[in-house]
């Protein structure tokens, strides 16, 4: 064995190394363990009519059979592979993966030692707004982005989110407006096109070129509109794909962007953000070492490769603790699921504690005037994933992932030659507003990402919200844990959060 090897001999290059982990280890020890609280609808129903539980038998009022939800609490109670095997299932469709939020994680946060707020109760009115949101956002499926201001089911969507007591979203003078319609609420959100740039514009990848036109469903391909069918899916029901559009089309509304989120690869989104300012050769953070090196360039530490490996590398961690928040802590239903409570109240089937602001909302009566029910039309077929809504997958890695694009560019920098999709879906034109950043398009990626889901009508506007801030506690962390193993000079990442404060890492 050499007796030195760079600047540390052997040995004392490997107690460092173990030094390191366990002070890492010790940091995360030091972090007070948070509360997880939930929204109590568990203990309040006995029926279990506030709980996920697609995938398991019900009866024909999609009520979960008791002792099927029983051998699923069971399973997460005791953590058992075994008991897992041993949950009663429906019809056939699976459960996601709910042993994923028990496993253990060596870099960043671990899948339990973060926390989001209790999901919206029942029948709170909260609930009652967010669903009202799901309801207008399948009216307008097919209407362009670009043409909120002008469509008259946009309009009466404003006008009637406006009415809700206690609806979350954007507003803008106190009122939702078609400007503010189905955006997330992080800075740049509210600026330029509905859709991020870095949805639209062509990719380099590698020696290929990825052009961004999408298969994507043809115009009314919405499901789980007809009870029965329903009913099938809560049971565990599967079903024939989608029918789809044989051009193909850059993303213009909210079927485009549900189909998107619905077949993405994980980090998929963000990777193609990556490259597109690589190509662009947007300015790196101002903390970079590498911007005022004479001699050298990033490459393994802080440099491309680094940066494309931990973009994808954060994203496990952000599905861990997600999945955790999921099976173990709230389990709350999906849209899909609440919609069928709205339908069997609303035709006397049963009786349920919904808030009054969705059962007087107009979506409800232009949802039943176009399919004969008030279910809510999903623009998948099989309907939402067989996992609770609350937090979301998707949005926890949006926030993961865009958090570290956030820590790797230069936020401020201005992206040149914007572009938006032209009504037929077929071009992209030039974009001649507002000038866009990139800190600012990154954010309203995440936030299309997330709200694309709820677009789709598998998740909840708060699924979405809280999820990014999930997913941006991870990435914090991760980068925390980056940031101790580098040999060079590093004064850490600054980072604009979601919320709008800046900090260092």
């Amino acid at each position: 064995m050499l007796d030195s090897i760079g600047p540390l001999k052997p040995r004392l290059r490997r107690n460092e190394a173990y030094s390191l982990r366990v002070a890492a280890a010790q940091d995360q020890k030091a972090i007070p363990l948070p509360d997880h609280p939930d929204n109590g609808d568990e203990v309040l129903y006995s029926n279990k009519i506030g709980s996920y539980s697609k995938g398991l038998p019900h009866n024909n009022l999609g009520e979960v059979d008791l002792a099927a939800y029983g051998s699923l609490i069971r399973a997460l109670e005791s953590g058992q592979p075994a008991d897992f095997e041993a949950i009663t299932i429906g019809v056939g469709n699976k459960l996601t993966n709910p042993q994923s939020g028990l496993a253990f994680e060596m870099e960043s946060m671990d899948s339990q030692a973060l926390a989001i707020p209790a999901a919206p109760a029942f029948s709170s009115a909260q609930e009652a707004g967010e669903i009202a949101e799901n309801y207008w956002a399948a009216l307008t499926r097919d209407v362009n982005f670009a043409d909120y201001d002008t469509n008259p089911i946009a309009q009466a969507a404003a006008s009637d989110l406006s009415k809700m007591s206690d609806f979350r979203g954007p507003k803008s003078g106190g009122s939702v407006t078609t400007g503010t319609l189905f955006r997330g609420l992080t800075t740049g959100d509210l600026n330029g096109p509905y859709i991020s740039q870095f949805l639209w514009r062509d990719t380099p990848y590698g020696a290929e070129h990825l052009d961004r036109r999408i298969r994507t469903p043809i115009p009314g391909d919405d499901y789980v509109t007809d009870y029965a069918d329903w009913l099938d899916l809560q049971n565990g029901a599967v079903r024939a794909p989608n029918k789809f559009d044989p051009t193909p089309r850059y993303i213009r509304n909210g079927r485009d962007l549900g189909q998107w989120v619905h077949v993405d690869v994980l980090f998929q989104a963000y990777f193609n953000a990556f490259l597109i300012l690589s190509s662009l050769s947007a300015p790196l953070d101002q903390n970079n070492p590498y911007n005022k090196s004479r001699t050298q360039v990033g490459f393994g530490t802080l440099g491309g490769p680094y940066m494309a490996s931990v973009l994808c590398a954060v994203a496990r961690p952000a599905l861990k603790a997600v999945w955790f928040q999921k099976w173990f802590v709230h389990r709350r239903l999906r849209p899909e699921m609440f919609a069928g409570r709205i339908h069997n109240h609303a035709t006397h089937a049963a009786s349920y504690p919904i808030h009054s602001d969705i059962l007087n909302s107009a979506a409800l009566n232009g949802v039943f005037s176009k399919f004969g029910t008030y279910l809510l039309p999903i623009a998948f077929p099989e309907g939402c994933p067989t996992h609770p809504a609350y937090g979301a997958g998707h949005a926890t890695v949006a926030g993961a992932c865009v958090t570290v694009l956030k820590a790797f560019f230069d936020e401020s920098a201005i992206i040149p030659d914007p572009v938006q999709a032209s009504p037929d879906g077929l071009s992209l034109v030039p974009y001649n507003g507002t000038p866009l950043t990139v800190g600012g398009e990154l954010n309203k990626l995440a936030s299309n990402v997330a709200i694309g889901r709820n677009i789709a009508g598998v998740h909840w506007r708060s699924d979405a919200t809280e999820s990014l801030k999930l997913g941006e506690q991870i990435a914090i962390g991760y980068l925390r844990d980056e940031r101790h193993c580098f040999n060079e000079e590093f004064t850490g990442f600054s980072v604009t959060k979601f919320d709008g404060t800046t900090i260092i890492i």
